[in-house]
């Protein structure tokens, strides 16, 4: 762990510099309103591999013998740190294998072939996936690059917060989302070095909240779906558990609910778009507002490589959830024009009909009362409520499907 140090940090700040990216760190005025802080964004998801990751992969890859990179180089991923370490890897000349878990989303399975890596998919987890990985690194004598229980790796991550301090040295928080925690550790040991004062907070999805459980002594007890599969981690290492013990505040626990509005936030307010674990901190800002109410806190949005079928499943579903996306019931007689006359009635309240879907057969009060189900685009509730009300004041008696 003394390997980790600001020392360490900056050093490998001076190893990187150029080729990786100083991303924005901006205030946000809109999300700084809603989360009851000063609220200022690291933008990761800005590298080339849309992650931090880049860092402490290059950091460990630039430390290499010229024998070890000659044999190559070998590393387990979920897919931000196999993108990090192939991108590189294949600039330096290098060969580099990447072991991902068989889940993985297909576009961080693609996006790593694409920077030129040999990709093997073994395991249903990020640990099955790692113990075939060092089991063919001894096979074949790659240096495995661990995405977290590496000092490099950590003092490449560290250079987030580096950075974070020089831009704004008045921070008063950080929350970092934990999945193996190299980033938070990192971010930790920088952060503390130069301003002792500042708060640090890790965030984890409840479903996986492994560095919580073990910072609280209790059995570790992770698993399910998650859309921030990047940090769906069950083995933190020794190395970032202390780092972390020594350096947070608090692990923060996030539901799956939260880290969607979170990224629909991200999309509507900043136009930036975050993966599962990359809005994990904004997440814990909403579910945990008070803890930073009126402190300047900061966030790393630390990741942006989602699978584009989930990102359109999840800002539906944000749709759905702020209503402003409503599946309508409405009863009508049986008569020529009753549709027509009942679509006008929405388009003359103002909302958008997405979908329409004529029953006859299930769930209608009478045979001569067919039931129409509307898809319809709204403002918010209170616009729904109203729509409901202008249709019922002409004769046409809608229900809200919950």
């Amino acid at each position: 762990m003394d390997f980790v140090s600001l020392a360490g940090i900056r050093a490998a700040a001076a190893r990187i510099a150029g080729a990786v990216e100083r991303t924005p760190f901006l205030r946000s005025r809109t999300l700084s309103r809603i989360a009851g802080c000063e609220l200022w964004l690291k933008f990761e998801n800005l590298q080339f591999t849309a992650s931090f990751k880049e860092r402490g992969a290059l950091n460990k890859l630039l430390t290499l013998t010229e024998e070890e990179r000659r044999r190559g180089v070998i590393a387990m991923s979920a897919g931000n740190h196999a993108q990090g370490v192939a991108y590189h890897a294949a600039r330096l000349g290098v060969h580099a294998t990447i072991v991902m878990p068989r889940g993985t989303p297909n576009t961080k399975v693609s996006s790593t072939r694409v920077h030129g890596a040999e990709v093997v998919l073994e395991g249903e987890s990020l640990s099955e996936a790692g113990a075939h990985a060092r089991e063919l690194a001894q096979r074949h004598g790659y240096t495995f690059i661990h995405p977290y229980d590496d000092p490099a790796v950590v003092c490449g991550q560290g250079t987030v917060g580096l950075e974070m301090l020089e831009d704004m040295p008045e921070l008063d928080a950080i929350v970092v989302p934990i999945g193996g925690g190299g980033l938070a550790s990192g971010i930790a040991v920088a952060a503390k070095a130069l301003r002792p004062q500042i708060h640090l907070y890790g965030v984890e999805s409840r479903l996986w909240s492994a560095m919580h459980q073990r910072l609280h002594g209790l059995p570790v007890s992770a698993g399910g779906d998650t859309i921030a599969e990047g940090i769906a981690v069950r083995d933190v290492s020794e190395l970032t558990l202390e780092l972390c013990r020594r350096h947070l505040d608090e692990v923060l626990l996030v539901e799956e609910e939260t880290i969607e509005r979170a990224i629909v936030a991200l999309i509507e307010i900043e136009k930036t778009v975050a993966e599962g674990a990359g809005a994990a901190g904004l997440a814990a800002l909403l579910a945990h507002g008070p803890l930073f109410a009126g402190k300047r806190v900061a966030i790393p949005i630390c990741g942006g490589n989602i699978d584009s079928r989930v990102l359109s499943a999840v800002l539906m579903r944000g749709l759905v959830r702020d209503g402003r996306l409503v599946r309508l019931h409405v009863a009508m007689q049986d008569v020529s024009g009753s549709l027509a006359k009942v679509a006008t009635l929405i388009g003359e309240a103002g909302g958008n009909i997405v979908e329409v879907q004529h029953q006859r057969v299930f769930g209608t009060a009478s045979v001569k009362t067919p039931e129409v189900e509307f898809v319809v685009e709204t403002r918010d509730r209170e616009h729904t409520r109203a729509l409901i009300a202008h249709l019922a004041a002409h004769g046409a008696r809608a229900r809200l499907e919950d």
